[in-house]
C-alpha cells in the first residue's frame, strides 16, 4: 500500500511537470518544426504517465488492458518523434529522412490496437499476468533504437560543434537516458526493490526539461535565430572561456581552419590553407571580469586581390603621369640641345645649363618614379592651384605657354589641388608630346561656386578622340571631385580640354560648434 503511494506522489510529480513544460511551449514556444516535435515528445510522456497511473487503480483486465493501450501510445509516438527531434536539434544533413519515422508509430499503434484479434503485442493479458508476444519485443528493440540515436546524434553533434556538450544538451540528453536506463533495470529485474522508480526519474526529467526550457533557453526563437546566423555566415566565430578551452565555433571555423587551437593575434591579413584571413580578438567583460575570449575571422582573399589590382592600376597611372611627363621633357629638352648644337647659336653656358635641367629631370625622375612605388608624393610644392600649375607651366621648353588666372586663390580651392596638378601635368604633356603645337594657353578661373581649368593648343587636332591612360585618368580624377571634363579637337585646329569642379562651401567647424550649441539652447 505504502509502496502504491509513493509511486502515486512520484507519477504526479512527473505529470505536473511535464504538464508544466507542455504549457510553457504552448505559451512561449515557437512555431516551428522543433518546437512541434518536442511538443509531441512531451505529450507522449504525459501519456505513459497517465496510463502508469490508471495501472495503479486499474480493477479489472480491461481496465488494465486499457491503461496500457494509453501508455503504449504514448511510448510508440515518444521514441520516434524523439529521434526527428534529435535529428532538428543537432541540424543532422540527412534529417529529412527520419520523416518516414512516424509510420513506425502508426504501426505500433495498429498492432497495439488490433491486439485482441492477432495477438501480436500480447501472448496474454490478465490482471494478475502479461506474457508479451514477439511483436512487443520487437517495437521495444526499434524504440530503443531510435531513443539511443537520439541521445548519441546530440553528444557527437555537440562535440564536434562546441568540442564539449553544452548544459542545454546535458539536460536533454539526461531527461531521456535516465528514465530510459531505470526503465530497462526495472523491466528486466536488475533493479528490483518492491517500488515502481521509473516515475521518480520521470520526475527527474521534468525537472531536467524545465531546466533546459527556462534557464538555458532550449527552443528559444531567439536563440536558435541567432545561431544559426552565426553558424552559417561569412564570418568565423570562435568563443574561448577564460581557461582557454573552446566554447562555440561555428561552420566557417571547421571548414577553413580544422586547426583552431592556436589562432593568431590580431592581425589584418594572414595566409592560412590558400586563403587571406583576416583575425581580431576581443573581450567579453561582466562586472569587471573577463568571462570569454571571442575570435572572428574574416576571409579576405578577394579584398586582397582587389587591393593589389588597386595598388597596380595606382602605380601605373602614376607611372604614366610622372615618368610620362619627365621623359617628354628630357626629349623636348633634349632636341633643343640638339638643335642649338647643329646651329651653332647658343654658347657654352647656355649648353650647360640644358644639360643640367635635363639631369634634374632625370633625378626628379627617378625620385618620382620611387615614390610612386612606394606611395608616397612630394607634396611640398603644393601650396594652392595656381602654384602648382606654374610649376608645371615653367618646365615646358620648346613651346610657348601663357598662363592666366582670373579670379582669386583662396583656400576654398585646397581640396582639389593635387588633382588640378595631375590633370594639368598630363594634358600639358599630351600637348608637347603628340600636338605639333607651338602655343598653349592655360587658363584657370577661380568663380564662386567651381574652379574652371582651360588647356588649349594650336596643334594639329585628331579626327576622332581616343580616352587611354593619359585622358581617361584626367576624366577620372576630375569626376571623383564631382566635376566634368570635355575633350574637343578639329583636325588642324589644335586640341582643347575643360574641366570643371564644383566647390563644396563648407563651414568652419567653429561655425558647426557654434551653431549645435545654439540649436542645442533653443
Amino acid at each position: 500500500m505504502i509502496g502504491k503511494i509513493i509511486s502515486v506522489i512520484l507519477l504526479l510529480a512527473g505529470l505536473s511537470g511535464m504538464t508544466f513544460s507542455l504549457g510553457w511551449i504552448v505559451r512561449k514556444g515557437n512555431s516551428n518544426r522543433m518546437t512541434r516535435l518536442f511538443g509531441v515528445c512531451q505529450i507522449s510522456i504525459i501519456l505513459w504517465l497517465i496510463s502508469q497511473l490508471l495501472i495503479i487503480f486499474s480493477a479489472t483486465s480491461g481496465q488494465k488492458l486499457i491503461s496500457y493501450t494509453i501508455g503504449n501510445l504514448g511510448i510508440s509516438c515518444f521514441a520516434p518523434y524523439w529521434l526527428m527531434f534529435s535529428a532538428e536539434y543537432t541540424d543532422l544533413p540527412f534529417k529529412r529522412l527520419f520523416r518516414i519515422l512516424p509510420a513506425v508509430s502508426v504501426t505500433a499503434i495498429a498492432v497495439v490496437l488490433t491486439d485482441p484479434i492477432f495477438h501480436l503485442y500480447y501472448r496474454n493479458f490478465s490482471l494478475v499476468n502479461i506474457e508479451y508476444a514477439t511483436g512487443f519485443y520487437i517495437y521495444q528493440v526499434i524504440y530503443y533504437i531510435c531513443i539511443i540515436s537520439g541521445i548519441i546524434s546530440i553528444f557527437v553533434k555537440q562535440s564536434k560543434l562546441y568540442g564539449h556538450i553544452t548544459k542545454q544538451a546535458i539536460l536533454l540528453i539526461l531527461s531521456t537516458a535516465v528514465p530510459l536506463a531505470v526503465n530497462t533495470l526495472t523491466v528486466t529485474k536488475v533493479l528490483d526493490i518492491g517500488i515502481e522508480l521509473t516515475p521518480l526519474f520521470f520526475a527527474f526529467s521534468s525537472m531536467m526539461i524545465l531546466l533546459a526550457l527556462g534557464r538555458y533557453g532550449l527552443l528559444d526563437i531567439n536563440s536558435i535565430a541567432i545561431k544559426d546566423v552565426i553558424d552559417n555566415m561569412d564570418t568565423g566565430v570562435i568563443i574561448y572561456t577564460p581557461d582557454g578551452r573552446v566554447s562555440y565555433r561555428n561552420s566557417f571555423i571547421s571548414e577553413n581552419i580544422p586547426e583552431y587551437t592556436d589562432l593568431p593575434e590580431n592581425s589584418p591579413e594572414v595566409f592560412l590553407n590558400g586563403k587571406y584571413l583576416s583575425f581580431r580578438r576581443s573581450q567579453c567583460n561582466s562586472n569587471g571580469k573577463c568571462i570569454a575570449e571571442i575570435v572572428t575571422v574574416n576571409d579576405v582573399t578577394e579584398y586582397h586581390r582587389l587591393s593589389i589590382e588597386k595598388e597596380r592600376s595606382r602605380i601605373a597611372q602614376e607611372i604614366h603621369d610622372s615618368a610620362g611627363h619627365t621623359f617628354t621633357m628630357i626629349n623636348s629638352i633634349s632636341r633643343i640641345l640638339e638643335n642649338s648644337l647643329l646651329d651653332g647659336t647658343s654658347d657654352t653656358e647656355t649648353l650647360l645649363e640644358y644639360i643640367r635641367e635635363i639631369d634634374g629631370l632625370s633625378r626628379s625622375g627617378i625620385t618620382q618614379l620611387r615614390c610612386s612605388i612606394n606611395n608616397l608624393r612630394e607634396d611640398n610644392f603644393m601650396k594652392s592651384v595656381t602654384q602648382v600649375v606654374k610649376t608645371v607651366t615653367e618646365t615646358i621648353r620648346g613651346i610657348d605657354v601663357d598662363l592666366c588666372v582670373q579670379g582669386v586663390d583662396d583656400g576654398k580651392y585646397d581640396f582639389c589641388i593635387r588633382e588640378v596638378y595631375d590633370n594639368c601635368r598630363e594634358a600639358l604633356t599630351n600637348a608637347v608630346r603628340y600636338s605639333g603645337a607651338d602655343r598653349i594657353d592655360v587658363i584657370i578661373k577661380f568663380l564662386a561656386d567651381r574652379l574652371e581649368l582651360y588647356i588649349l593648343d594650336n596643334g594639329k587636332g585628331c579626327d576622332m578622340i581616343s580616352e587611354h591612360g593619359g585622358l581617361s585618368g584626367i576624366r577620372s580624377r576630375t569626376e571623383k571631385l564631382g566635376g566634368n571634363v570635355r575633350f574637343s579637337t578639329v583636325s588642324g585646329e589644335g586640341f582643347s580640354i575643360i574641366i570643371k569642379i564644383p566647390c563644396c562651401n563648407k563651414k568652419s567647424e567653429e561655425e558647426v560648434i557654434l551653431n549645435n550649441k545654439s540649436n542645442n539652447c533653443r
